[in-house]
């Protein structure tokens, strides 16, 4: 399976699972010409660099869209707890996660497979310091 990495951050975790910054329209076809069935994006449709209208894009391309508006400034439990659902009802089927750069993407994977799927931390981690180094924002956040 090729992967799409003219996306910004775009980043491969396994088989099922891919993440990325913000896709453009086109980067959303690349995408779901990969197989994904659902696309998750935690980003704030209000930012200069989200699309229009990004759920009609995904479903047009017969995806499934899950939107979790997760505020930079202020990730929360809650955040965490429906990106975990999401996951859930996703476990069975290739998924694409992303934000506008990756970074919050990038946090809530390292939480979920060191909190959820048992993950090593460390192994966990290599895979967040190759996008960024969270802030003490994102620091508190991760570390849940």
């Amino acid at each position: 399976m090729a992967d799409v990495a003219s996306i910004y951050n775009w980043h491969r975790l396994d088989d099922r699972i891919t993440t990325s910054g913000q896709p453009s329209e086109s980067q959303l076809m690349a995408i779901a010409g990969l197989g994904v069935s659902c696309v998750i994006n935690l980003g704030l449709h209000t930012h200069e660099k989200a699309l229009p209208d990004e759920a009609t894009s995904v479903a047009a391309l017969g995806m499934r869209y899950v939107h979790i508006p997760v505020d930079f400034k202020n990730p929360t439990a809650a955040d965490f707890a429906a990106f975990c659902a999401a996951m859930e009802a996703a476990r069975e089927e290739p998924v694409h996660v992303h934000c506008i750069a990756n970074y919050r993407v990038s946090a809530f994977f390292y939480r979920y497979r060191r909190d959820v799927m048992g993950m090593d931390a460390q192994a966990a981690r290599a895979d967040l310091d190759r996008i960024w180094q969270p802030d003490p924002i994102w620091a508190a956040f991760i570390e849940g």
